[in-house]
């Protein structure tokens, strides 16, 4: 039977950001992916915290080699087409770098797999782990592929990042679902989207509507993605198809069909839910918990695939100190779980905030009083320490949506999209005469 130091669930950013990472501080690494690579997945929008992984990773010019956009920052924007504000990374609070990338993620998450192949790790793609089985001295793992038998190994520890179906969690029925938060994604990619030039032009679009919020991202390939976030009971109540659904409610948000203006939709209208969770444990005896098998937030602020390879580095870095220091796993493992605990903290406040009116008509009207907009700016770039610089003043922020519930300190908005008039007859008249 083969013996590993770490054996990974899931070969997606959590997965593969470990797997790297151990293998090039000289550990046996194996990874189980259930799919065959490349595959379709949403989370296209990268943020500016996971630069310094990538860095560490070494895959800089691979993400520039396959196209991917740089990314400059963000817009946010009321449906009623009132009040729209840019940010930009660069202007974040003590901010590290300037950008991060845009990314078609069946193209970026292949790359990290492929990446960690390069570096020694043994992938195992299409492959089915059937069962875990833990004791004193790790854990023994039944695997299985198609058409092929099954087989059994053991290594020392596995880190579990195989997604929302979350092997660890189901086996040990930890996941605990945050049901204000049921929400359900329908996307669509598009060609031909007209973009602005130069770094304007890399921004990811966020369209918040009354009960509603859209994305708009421009990938390579002249492709950009399109996407609404809402109740999942609406949509289920609507009794339409996916597709019906999102051709009419495109077509009903003046802002988001004036940017896509002539595009044209190429892809099906895919369908996600996102329904936020997390496990109550994200560490075991001889296991830890990484991206969407540890817990999902919202995927408004684009924290996925920051949270999975926040996740994932810190996850590799832990066993490879606790395999040649056993005596540290106790306190290094609870120091990994606060650490990724306390990063889902912040984006579920944040999500929170985001759900109510309030928070886009104050984020709509930043004020440079106290340098707040550049601290929410610091926190949508992925910076989710426990600096106290950046801490109090989103304690600010939080307090002025708070009171912004009771008193106008900021313009009403109505988060309604405004309808587009039909021209009456004199005014055809008037244009043709022009």
């Amino acid at each position: 039977m083969q013996d590993y130091d770490v054996a990974i669930i899931g070969g997606g950013p959590a997965g593969s950001t470990a797997a790297t990472l151990l293998a090039k501080a000289g550990r046996r690494v194996i990874v189980f992916e259930r799919e065959k690579f490349p595959r379709f997945h949403i989370g296209e929008s990268l943020l500016p915290f996971s630069m310094a992984t990538f860095t560490r990773l070494g895959i800089h010019d691979k993400l520039l080699a396959a196209g991917f956009i740089e990314k400059f920052g963000g817009e946010m924007a009321d449906a009623g087409g009132e009040k729209a504000v840019k940010f930009y990374f660069c202007d974040g609070f003590q901010a590290r770098t300037d950008r991060s990338y845009q990314v078609t993620r069946s193209e970026f998450d292949k790359l990290l797999l492929d990446h960690s192949r390069e570096h020694g790790v043994e992938v195992c793609e299409a492959t089915n782990v059937e069962t875990v089985e833990f004791d004193d001295e790790g854990v023994q793992l039944r695997v299985s592929q198609h058409e092929r038998d099954g087989r059994s190994l053991r290594a020392k520890y596995l880190i579990d990042s195989s997604g929302r179906n979350s092997f660890l969690g189901n086996k040990f029925n930890l996941k605990k679902n945050y049901t204000h938060l049921k929400k359900i994604s329908l996307f669509a990619h598009y060609e031909g989207v007209q973009w602005e030039p130069g770094r304007d032009g890399t921004l990811t679009r966020m369209v918040r509507v009354i009960d509603s919020w859209w994305w708009i991202i421009p990938l390579n390939n002249n492709r950009t993605s399109v996407g609404v976030v809402l109740d999942a009971a609406k949509f289920k109540s609507s009794k339409l198809s996916p597709e019906e659904f999102f051709e009419r409610a495109v077509a009903e948000q003046t802002v988001v069909a004036d940017r896509i203006g002539n595009g044209r939709r190429v892809s099906e209208v895919y369908v996600a839910a996102d329904f936020s969770y997390r496990m109550s444990s994200l560490a075991g005896e001889r296991w830890l918990l990484a991206g969407d098998a540890a817990g999902f937030i919202d995927p408004v602020f684009s924290s996925g695939v920051f949270l999975a390879v926040f996740a994932g580095e810190r996850a590799a870095d832990v066993l490879d100190e606790v395999i040649d220091r056993p005596r540290r796993r106790r306190r290094l493992f609870a120091r990994y779980e606060r650490m990724v605990n306390r990063a889902m903290d912040v984006y579920l406040r944040f999500v929170d905030a985001w759900y109510t009116k309030e928070f886009i008509e104050v984020f709509l009207n930043p004020q440079e009083l106290l340098q707040i907009p550049p601290a929410v700016n610091a926190v949508l770039g992925g910076n989710i320490g426990n600096r106290f610089a950046i801490k109090w003043r989103m304690e600010v922020f939080y307090l002025l949506v708070r009171l912004q519930k009771r008193w106008p300190l900021c313009p009403r908005l109505s988060l309604t999209p405004k309808k587009k008039t039909e021209p009456t007859a004199s005014s055809a008249v008037e244009a043709a005469s022009l």
